[in-house]
């Protein structure tokens, strides 16, 4: 008689030492030239103004525009390459990444710009969506949250490495230095995506629009992607607006916030990584343990803010404890609506985008009230308390789902 405890234990040890595929890492590096360009405008505002001869104000659209692309245009592009490969869309997402990227290299015209970043963002989205489906799939059920980590932690090292260095670079070579080399890069990245990318399944079913929105009816996707909002509105609000808090509260100088937000970077780039792997054995356990510590590093945050060292390390904790729990709620999306993978994946960026844009408003809101600089922890704080509505009612359904 074989011992099936004994067995499954040994199947799932197994697939903790297994080796994730080369094309997590390939698609990592996608997400990272994607997660670049989002946030690379913040640090070159004032060379790109200058040059266009408008206020920086008026740059600051740049990155609005790229926001309200990603929460519009990731579900629709989604649904408007329902039918291509995958392998194809992930290609013509970076060739119009690539194509976006020279049109803004070429132009002076702040409205030609704006058009060519809003491009730029729907094949962002379009490629996020799919890279997580891709990358779930390739690496199978057990190592999906894994792998997920490994393909998001892209976009997180983005702010680690890819934001400063094209910060610099913008500085030294002029601001559109930065985007001919991204456009180099995500041609390069379209070679190496269309050569390893596999083919898809030839079992794979034939992509219904219908298909994939009766797939979206299950509750617990919702749930999902309200933890997303949330998740999200909670750590960027505080992000947002962490210069304020560190100069205003803190009494760091200005000169420190940039080291101050690469910390923030490495802890969201650590935490994404080790929270899939985590996720991927014990997922409602990371998320609760997760939320719970966000919760607890924003109280800190309202109530030490004043002492410059526990506000860095609580800023680097948010980071790490923040951004740890993304891999996983993509996968359960991902899981939750199996007709609908690459739908589900988008839904859940777009929500990541939706908390970080209304999360970001109410914190500049808050800002201007007599809260000041704590005003955004305020906010977030409240948010972070809020993720636990949505785990907890998804908790609940999963234990009735498996029950029945």
């Amino acid at each position: 008689m074989t011992d099936s405890g004994g067995s499954a234990a040994g199947t799932a040890q197994r697939s903790s030492r297994a080796r994730l595929p080369f094309i997590t890492y390939v698609l990592a590096a996608g997400v990272f030239l994607m997660g670049t360009t989002e946030f690379i405008v913040a640090g070159i505002l004032p060379e790109i103004a200058d040059d266009v001869a408008v206020p920086v104000s008026d740059a600051g659209l740049l990155i609005t525009v790229f926001a309200v692309g990603m929460i519009v245009g990731t579900p629709a592009m989604a649904v408007l390459t329902l039918r291509l490969p995958r392998r194809v869309t992930l290609t013509l997402a970076l060739v119009v990444f690539a194509v976006g990227h020279v049109i803004v290299a070429l132009s002076s015209l702040l409205p030609v710009i704006l058009a060519a970043r809003f491009l730029t963002a729907l094949a962002t989205g379009a490629f996020w969506a799919v890279a997580a489906v891709v990358g779930a799939r390739a690496a199978g059920r057990d190592l999906a949250s894994k792998a997920l980590g490994i393909v998001l932690g892209g976009g997180m090292l983005a702010n680690v490495v890819g934001v400063p260095l094209g910060a610099f670079a913008g500085q030294t070579i002029g601001w559109r230095g930065p985007f001919w080399i991204l456009a180099l890069l995500a041609l390069g990245a379209a070679l190496v995506i269309f050569r390893q990318v596999p083919d898809d399944p030839a079992d794979r079913p034939t992509p219904s629009l219908r298909a994939e929105v009766r797939s979206l009816l299950d509750g617990r996707v919702w749930l999902v992607l309200a933890g997303c909002a949330a998740v999200c509105g909670s750590s960027l609000a505080v992000y947002s607006f962490i210069s304020p808090l560190l100069t205003d509260h803190s009494g760091l100088p200005a000169s420190t916030v940039p080291l101050v937000l690469v910390g923030y970077g490495i802890g969201a780039f650590i935490g994404s990584n080790t929270g899939g792997s985590i996720g991927a054995r014990r997922p409602f356990a990371l998320l609760f343990s997760s939320a719970t510590a966000t919760f607890l590093v924003l109280v800190g945050l309202l109530l030490f803010s004043q002492n410059a060292v526990v506000t860095v390390v609580l800023v680097v904790l948010l980071g790490l404890f923040g951004m740890s729990t993304n891999p996983v709620l993509i996968g359960m999306a991902v899981r939750y609506a199996d007709r609908a993978p690459t739908l589900a994946s988008a839904m859940a960026t777009a929500a990541f985008n939706v908390g970080t844009a209304v999360g970001s408003w109410i914190a500049g809101k808050a800002l201007a009230t007599s809260l000041g600089a704590g005003g955004p922890v305020a906010v977030g704080t409240f948010v972070a308390a809020l993720y636990i509505v949505p785990l907890t009612l998804l908790l609940r359904r999963e234990r009735r789902t498996a029950e029945g």
